[in-house]
């Protein structure tokens, strides 16, 4: 058992994915971890899954954890605060300056809060979908204020180093700007985007490929969470998309007459544009590194996936990223294998020897 940085006991209040997951994170090291949840059930099952204990009369937690909805946090954390007067409190809310100024405002003992905000998730909620891993290698923003000092801050540095993250500092208004763009933003694209398969043809969706799943896959998010969460974060969240609508707007106004005089360059500078903005984006472990794609055909039998992955493991090429591509009907997928440029030419080879087929 690795030795953590906190003494504990640690008080997680709300029992869902997060919440669930810091607390067996933390049960993983050893820490005492006491469980509050509006929902029994909730609490029972992360109970069952050995993230913790129920709470009882007397707990003196070091730590207190809120991950309930948004819209409710800043109540909560208010409670904890009043409740335990000696813990330090957290909440791990996608917004993070509505929450604070609803505290100062209610007169919380802001002194012994701080915002943080870990950027890692799963497709599905609840208990059962928790992982004591969820946040490895995970960014996890802290939002500091100047009401809480540096040594009372460190229980919350010492969580996220104690579950696998990587700390970022940052401001409240910083965090929440910033999580408007890499997040908000893209979440309502998508779903506005995935609304056009409404009423479109069948066999038009019978084209589905990679492209579009990759555009539209957070369409399948949670209304409710983020109704709330587009609530709290609305202002950076509009200011972005109006400027969005200015860049559709320019990019239909081209494509009214391709024909026209300077049409068609103005299409290509806003897809280069893209280009550059994708450059920008950090990859695998926050590196600028560019990789090459090699694409193998998989046939749709069991096993074949993970003798591919296998293969590539014993051929000594590090695999940075994997993306399988199955449309419906094909006896056949495409796995897009994602490698450093001076591998790839080895790794195609060497596939194509053991009988694997190259698609590109």
């Amino acid at each position: 058992m690795t030795e953590s940085r906190l003494i504990g006991p640690v008080r997680v209040v709300g029992a869902g994915l997060l919440g669930t997951s810091v607390a067996l994170g933390l049960r993983s090291r050893g820490i005492e971890v006491i469980l509050a949840d509006a929902s029994p059930t909730h609490v029972a099952i992360a109970v069952d899954l050995g993230a913790g204990r129920v709470a009882a009369p007397g707990d003196a937690p070091q730590l207190i954890v809120v991950a309930v909805p948004p819209d409710v946090t800043a109540s909560v954390v208010a409670a904890e605060l009043a409740e335990f007067p000696d813990a330090i409190v957290t909440d791990v809310a996608s917004v993070k300056a509505g929450i604070l100024d609803a505290l100062r405002g209610a007169g919380a003992d802001v002194s012994r809060y701080i915002g943080s905000h870990p950027l890692a998730g799963r497709e599905r909620g609840g208990p059962l979908a928790a992982r004591a891993d969820l946040f490895a290698g995970r960014p996890w923003v802290v939002a500091a204020h100047d009401a809480i000092t540096y040594q009372r801050a460190g229980a919350i540095d010492d969580l996220i180093l104690d579950l696998g993250a990587t700390l970022v500092e940052m401001t409240p208004s910083e965090h929440d700007r910033g999580v408007a763009l890499i997040s908000h933003v893209p979440q309502v694209v998508a779903s506005i985007m995935a609304r056009r398969f409404i009423d479109a043809p069948n066999a038009a969706l019978g084209l589905t490929g990679q492209g579009v799943r990759d555009v539209t896959r957070i369409a399948a998010s949670d209304p409710d969470l983020w109704v709330q969460i587009l609530g709290a974060n609305a202002t950076p969240v509009r200011d972005i998309l109006l400027a969005y609508r200015d860049d559709l707007d320019r990019f239909i106004d081209a494509l009214a007459d391709p024909t026209a005089p300077g049409a068609r360059r103005r299409v290509a500078e806003e897809l280069a544009g893209g280009n550059t903005g994708v450059e920008r984006l950090p990859g695998k472990h926050g590196t600028d590194k560019r990789f090459t794609i090699v694409v193998v055909m998989v046939e749709d039998r069991p096993g074949e996936l993970a003798r591919l992955l296998a293969e590539v493991g014993e051929i000594g090429v590090n695999l940075e990223d994997l993306r399988l591509e199955h449309s419906p009907g094909r006896q056949v997928g495409l796995a897009e294998i994602s490698v450093l440029p001076e591998a790839a030419d080895r790794l195609t080879n060497e596939l194509a020897e053991r009988g694997w087929r190259i698609a590109g």
